[in-house]
């Protein structure tokens, strides 16, 4: 006879390990799937993970749990080929609990994440392929696994297995996702000895440091780049539309190396050793291109969810949060003994009431809008650069005399009246 679990979840991820914990901690008995050799082996982000919402589900998590460092400082950087305006926020009250957020790496954290739900109570089981989910009579009982007699049934399965989630398609949750909502993100980790770290970021102890870069740096395709800092290494990294790579014919190694030679960024990566390269699909279709994601004995949660605010780099505390409300209306179902649809619903009812939610749809037309308008990375940000290097070069003339030639080098009236409608399209999708 097939082995039979009360909750079956597809995917180690934040998302996934998220609920398993959640369930496990209320006595359900929870199988989770890892299709990787181990948590975190298959997994990729940019690598900043924010405390409150693993907080709330281990209270200082931090303490034991491999962070990297928590994050001092944020910087955003406007990037054209020569140049680049800077502005950032540092506040030493990040240095300290309540910590704001930490940089960490993937295949160290979401091993001892796992761990900490088997020490709940779930069976983790790595290295195994969830090809299908078994549906009798309509609704989702079990998952088919790629292992000999790998059935494996449940009252309830969690699918989180990524923006790629072939189950969730299967089950006609949603069609082949566009280009133009995914993202493709390549990431480099370089070996750096933490001193150095310390002394070029202007950093003390255990301090992190994290720079958002715009413009140039994706070559006028959609997308960011970031630095962060670890204890001992760096990580590199630069996310654009898979529709721009298309357009543009880029390959994606291609933008990541152009990145690190830029003269505003190489500097920052001398004597650096690279230790690891990772590639990752992310979900940035947002709000629009949410899937299904309730089922009769089905939910889907994180990335597979489509659940990531491009706009503030936002993805893993999205992930937990929908992964801790889906085990919460599991175990109202399992009260219940009713795991239809319409029960299972209240974990679409309170993800969409979240911040998860509402932030989503907050920024609904924002990835569509930048992406339609490229002139917003190609022509604004190189024209905010040159007004800083005109009005900052002392060559004898009046700053009156600067603002003004600022001024004529924005072109005529119309291209004046253009930059206040795009300002306000800009404000529209954002406010």
């Amino acid at each position: 006879m097939a082995e039979k679990f009360d909750v079956i979840v597809v995917g180690a991820g934040p998302a996934g390990t998220a609920c398993a914990y959640t369930l496990a901690k209320a006595g359900v008995n929870v199988l989770l799937l890892e299709r990787g050799e181990y948590p975190g082996s298959k997994n990729v982000m940019g690598g900043v993970l924010y405390r409150k919402m693993m907080e709330d589900i281990i209270p200082e998590f931090y303490k034991e749990a491999p962070v990297e460092r928590p994050i001092v400082e944020q910087r955003f950087m406007m990037l054209d080929k020569e140049s680049a305006v800077t502005f950032s926020y540092k506040g030493l009250e990040w240095n300290q609990p309540p910590y704001n957020n930490f940089t960490v790496l993937r295949a160290k954290f979401d091993q001892w994440f796992a761990d900490k739900a088997v020490q709940q109570g779930a069976l983790l089981v790595n290295e195994t392929v969830a090809l299908e989910c078994i549906v009798e009579d309509g609704k989702v009982v079990g998952v088919r696994t790629d292992r000999p007699d790998g059935d494996v049934y449940a009252d309830v399965v969690v699918l989180a297995d990524g923006v790629n989630s072939l189950l969730a398609k299967s089950l006609g949750f949603h069609k082949e996702f566009r280009p133009d909502e995914v993202a493709l993100a390549v990431m480099e980790v370089l070996k750096l000895d933490r001193k150095i770290i310390e002394d070029r970021f202007n950093l003390e102890g255990d301090q992190g440091c994290t720079i958002e870069i715009f413009g140039d740096a994706t070559k006028g395709i959609l997308g960011t780049a970031w630095l962060y800092t670890n204890k001992d290494s760096l990580n590199i990294g630069v996310g654009t539309m898979l529709s721009g790579l298309i357009k543009h014919k880029i390959k994606p190694y291609e933008l990541l190396e152009y990145v690190k030679q830029h003269p505003m960024i190489r500097p920052y990566l001398q004597g650096t050793e690279q230790q690891e390269y990772l590639a990752h699909l992310i979900p940035e279709g947002g709000y629009n291109s949410m899937p299904q994601i309730v089922g009769d004995g089905v939910l889907v949660v994180g990335d597979a969810a489509q659940l990531v605010n491009a706009i503030h780099r936002e993805g893993s505390n999205m992930a937990m949060t929908s992964g801790v409300l889906a085990a919460e209306a599991i175990l109202r179902a399992r009260e219940a003994n009713d795991f239809s649809k319409t029960m299972l619903d209240s974990y679409r009812v309170n993800l969409l009431d979240s911040f998860v939610g509402q932030d989503l749809k907050k920024y609904k037309d924002a990835t569509h809008h930048f992406e339609k308008f490229p002139h917003y990375i190609e022509k604004y940000i190189p024209m905010m650069n040159r007004a800083a290097s005109q009005m900052f070069t002392v060559d004898g003339a009046s700053k009156w005399e600067k603002q003004k030639k600022i001024w004529r080098d924005i072109g005529s009236a119309g291209d004046k009246l253009k930059i206040a409608r795009d300002l306000f399209q800009a404000w529209r999708v954002m406010k």
